[in-house]
């Protein structure tokens, strides 16, 4: 069921624009404003706050990165040999 509601919005995601949007958020997101918040001497569970920011941020690029390469691929679910024409 997860699948297929993941298929739908993959299905409306505007690849080409999507890409741009996301990578100069990235930009954005590593620039002096965010990390001179980010820079803190407080943890979390011990980690500094820096290491996390980096981290999650890694994290979430990866999957926005899986999501745009399943979307631009073809879904090969669709494929059914019996149906192409006889030679």
């Amino acid at each position: 069921m997860w699948r297929s509601n993941l298929q739908r919005f993959l299905k409306r995601l505007h690849l080409r624009e999507s890409w741009v949007i996301f990578f100069v958020l990235g930009n954005v997101m590593l620039n002096f404003p965010f990390l001179k918040i980010f820079n803190q001497p407080t943890t979390i569970l011990g980690f500094p706050l820096m290491y996390l920011y980096f981290t999650l941020g890694w994290a979430i690029s990866i999957g926005v990165i899986y999501l745009f390469a399943s979307a631009a691929e073809p879904d090969q679910t669709e494929y059914h040999p019996e149906e192409q024409a006889p030679q």
